[in-house]
């Protein structure tokens, strides 16, 4: 294992790379995994424009907006791990609405989100239709293990104390969540690219 520092733009440039090495005519689905004090998030924003200055349109999505309902997240507890790990996201709907139509055999006709976790209703988001050519950025958590189709998997990972130091309290109860996604996805030997972020200031990729 061989782990190289980067810049936070320097690691935008090393994915963005890794993207366009795919055939330029076809649609690549860009997944960035990593527990919410990683800032997924962030990553797959700075992907957006880089990828559109390279002449690759962009469909950004957050696996966030294909939770369940809270009748159906919640029905354990808020603070129930096991169920944050394995009953919070509709992946047969993010499968079913993004990641297949932007898949090969997909007619590129998706849905930018699903539900909004925090009214607890339908977005009632209409169809969008994807270029050819277009990459789809998709960002969440605990997205590994999981057997979703995507072409290019990003794992943000940080040593175990770093992300409870990270944490917020009241979220304190999903680090065991994480440690079971640990065990169950390995996701730092599953993902396509790794890079360490315990100082966001200095992220470095493991090859």
């Amino acid at each position: 294992m061989q782990v190289v520092p980067l810049t936070p733009a320097g690691l935008v440039e090393h994915v963005v790379h890794e993207v366009l090495r795919r055939p330029r005519h076809e649609r690549v689905r860009v997944l960035v995994d990593g527990a919410p004090a990683t800032d997924p998030g962030a990553l797959a924003d700075a992907l957006v424009e880089p990828l559109r200055a390279a002449g690759r349109p962009v469909v950004r999505v957050s696996a966030d907006d294909f939770l369940r309902p809270a009748s159906v997240r919640l029905e354990h507890g808020r603070h129930d791990a096991l169920a944050y790990l394995e009953d919070w996201l509709d992946e047969r709907a993010l499968d079913r609405e993004v990641l297949g139509p932007l898949g090969p055999a997909g007619d590129g006709r998706y849905l930018p989100s699903l539900w909004d976790a925090v009214s607890d209703r339908a977005t009632r988001a209409r169809y969008l239709d994807a270029a050819p050519d277009a990459v789809l950025v998709l960002d969440g958590s605990m997205l590994l293990g999981r057997a979703l189709p995507v072409d290019l998997s990003v794992h943000l990972t940080t040593r175990p104390d770093t992300l409870a130091r990270r944490t917020p309290p009241d979220e304190q109860w999903t680090l065991e969540a994480f440690a079971l996604y640990e065990e169950r996805a390995d996701p730092t030997r599953t993902a396509d690219l790794v890079a360490r972020v315990d100082d966001p200031r200095h992220p470095a990729i493991v090859t």
